[in-house]
Formats: structure tokens, sequence, C-alpha cells
């Protein structure tokens, strides 16, 4: 604004002395002495002082003025620069740490994915190890009658026992109403049997796989009590069943004190 105002001032002075020139063809001589008489005519001498001091306080102001708005303009041009180049090292610096919380968030994201597989894949292991130890866990045993006493036999052929009194069925392998164990699984599985009978009638009793005799349990004397026993490790496919026979012209006698078993269990499931 300063500026302005010194400019205005100077250019009205200079209009002034083109239009006396263009006007009278005055020289600068007479323009001055011009000038000096009408200032005399019409101004006291005291004029010429206030003009004198106007002049100079308007050159000081223009002085004083434009270098201060000059010095302003470099000022603030300089603030705003180094505003700017902070503005700058903010942005980079705000961008550097969105890029380091990105990267910071995907490796967590990636940890936590990996955490969560891993957690999932134990658990699909718990469960599946304890699927397989359900599956391994087979056993069974059982005695001929559920209450009472009595004999079977003896009869002219083979027939299958049905071992009712079941104390154990883990798996539930062992069927009491057809008296036949089927194996659930691939396996070496162990079994055995137990005959109790009185003299005069031979105790005798056979194991089968499928339809093979594997080993007898057989006893015969004129009198007394009979026992006999037997057991035998059968290497069995999923769906093999094995079942314990009485002999042809044989007989086996049971009461609550549970004397003619048959027991089987899985030692080791196989591949």
């Amino acid at each position: 604004m300063k500026a302005l105002v010194c400019i205005l001032l100077l250019l009205e002075t200079f209009v002034f002395v083109v239009q006396q020139q263009v006007d009278g063809g005055l020289n600068e001589n007479e323009i001055s002495q011009q000038i000096s008489s009408e200032d005399g005519r019409q101004n006291p001498p005291q004029t010429d002082t206030l003009r004198a001091e106007a002049s100079t306080d308007r050159q000081q102001y223009c002085d004083l003025g434009i270098p201060d708005i000059h010095a302003a303009l470099r000022e603030l041009t300089a603030t705003v620069t180094e505003q700017k180049e902070k503005n700058r090292e903010l942005t980079a610096t705000v961008t550097e740490q969105k890029e380091n919380i990105r990267a910071l968030e995907t490796q967590l994201r990636d940890e936590m994915n990996k955490k969560n597989e891993e957690i999932s894949n134990i658990t699909l292991s718990q469960v599946e190890l304890r699927k397989e130890n359900r599956d391994r866990e087979i056993a069974f045993s059982a005695a001929l009658w559920e209450s009472g006493d009595g004999y079977i036999g003896p009869f002219t052929t083979e027939i299958t026992l049905t071992y009712k009194n079941v104390f154990t069925n883990i798996g539930n392998a062992y069927n009491p109403i057809t008296g036949i164990f089927t194996a659930p699984l691939k396996g070496a599985y162990m079994f055995r049997i137990s005959a109790y009978g009185h003299g005069g009638t031979a105790a005798g009793v056979s194991i089968y796989k499928n339809e093979e005799r594997v080993v007898l349990a057989y006893a015969y004397q004129p009198q007394n009590t009979l026992n006999s026993s037997n057991g035998v490790v059968l290497i069995l496919k999923v769906g093999d069943v094995v079942s314990v026979r009485l002999w042809p012209n044989a007989r086996i006698y049971d009461s609550q004190y549970n004397r003619s078993t048959f027991s089987g269990y899985l030692l080791f499931p196989l591949k």
C-alpha cells in the first residue's frame, strides 16, 4: 500500500511538468522560475517550507515503505517455503508410517493366519487321533448264561455257541445274539476260550476264523470236573469273523461262576 502511494505522488509531479511544457513550450529554467513566481504569489513563505517538508515526508514514506514491503514479502516467502518443506517432510513421514503400519498389519495377519492354521491342524490331528484311538479300542468278554446254570449239548453236529452274559464289548464288534465277532479294522487280535464240564461226556470247543478251525480246547475223563482252555493271535482283515463252536457229541456247563467264556481284543492295527 505504501508503494502505491509513492508511485501516485511521483506520477502526479511528472504529469504536471509535462503539461507545463506542452502548454507554454517552456524550458526547464522558465518552468522553475514560473513555478517559483507562482508559488511566491499564491503561497506565503511558510508554504515553501511546508511543501519541502511534505516532499521530504513523502520521500521518507516511500523510502521506508517500499523496503519494508520487500522485506516482508521475502520473509513471508521464506516462511511459506520453510512451511512447505516441513509439510513435505511431514507428508513423507506420514507416508512412511502408513507403509510401516500396513507392513505390520500384513505381518500380523500372516502370523494370525499361520497360527490359526497350526491350531486347526492340531485340532484336526487331535480329532483324527481320538477317532483312531476309538477305532483301536476293541475288546470283549462274555460267558454262556445271562442267569441260572446248565449244560449246552451234546449235539451230533457242530453248533455256534452264543455267549450271552457280556462283561465287556468295547467297540461293539461282538454280537451276543449270534455269538460272532466281526473285525472292524485290519489288525492283530488275541482270542481266548475256556470250557468247563463234568466227567462222562467230553467238553470241547473250537475257535473258528471264518470257516476255518484254528484252535481247540478239549477235555475228557470218566468222572469229576473237566476244564480246558486255549488261545490264539489272529491276523484279521476288515469283515473277518471269529466264533466258537461246540464239538459234536460234547457238552459244556456254566453257572453264575462263569466257567465257560469267550474273550478277544485288538493287539494293534495293521496297514
